[in-house]
């Protein structure tokens, strides 16, 4: 599959499984593997909204790929204003729903063509996303995402660390591909882009791309990273 296609088939995966998004992040139904697992990843989700309270203070903050709200409704309690960005209209009538904040200004856009306004951001936010992003991007990706920063700026993120008890029972075990097969509820099949990172390798990449900052395990299931411009 050429990646245009591989892009434009992972953007129609998650308009049309917005309205069962949560069902992954909440461990329920397809994802759901026992209590003991929830309680484990849900104290690695805390870890990571610790760090991310830490990582930034009070500002204008654009999010990447806002999805369904469940980052951005940590962005509105602490941050002055939220530009949050998808390509799923469906996902972004979730969020506006859940997070129902004057603070928040939200954008149907393909992350891919769309062009920050330069300078205009004390910080940027993307949750699941850099996974999403083809290695062909990624340089350009982190380039505009500095970009988007005026100078002192931060970015935090989170992503799923290489774990097979991540997915849903029914889909085919993870591999480091680059590309995985989803289904959704309805059973519906697609392609999208996934890259798994290891920390210490992403990290050391970011720095090579002049970043500073960290990038770190919550143990099983994620990792999470602070960094700014050098």
């Amino acid at each position: 599959m050429q990646e245009d296609e591989l892009l434009r088939e992972q953007v129609e995966y998650y308009r049309s499984r917005a309205s069962e998004y949560d069902e992954w992040f909440f461990r329920q139904g397809r994802y759901d593997r026992g209590p003991a697992h929830r309680q484990e990843w849900l104290c690695e989700v805390a870890v990571v909204e610790a760090a991310l309270a830490q990582a930034l203070t009070s500002g204008n903050v654009l999010e990447l790929a806002c999805g369904t709200g469940l980052w951005t409704r940590r962005l509105a309690e602490s941050q002055r204003h939220v530009m949050a960005i998808d390509a799923s209209p469906e996902a972004i009538a979730i969020n506006r729903e859940r997070v129902k904040s004057d603070r928040v200004t939200y954008q149907v856009a393909d992350l891919f063509s769309w062009v920050p306004p330069v300078g205009a951001f004390d910080a940027v936010v993307f949750g699941f996303w850099l996974s999403h992003v083809p290695p062909t991007k990624f340089g350009s990706f982190w380039a505009a995402v500095k970009s988007a920063l005026r100078p002192g700026g931060a970015v935090f993120f989170v992503d799923s660390l290489f774990e097979q008890a991540s997915t849903a029972a029914n889909h085919d075990p993870i591999d480091t591909s680059g590309v995985v097969r989803r289904k959704l509820n309805d059973g519906r099949e697609f392609s999208v882009v996934k890259v798994f990172y290891e920390p210490e390798i992403l990290e050391r990449r970011l720095i090579d791309l002049g970043w500073r900052g960290y990038v770190r395990s919550s143990g099983r299931f994620f990792l999470y990273g602070s960094m700014s411009a050098g």
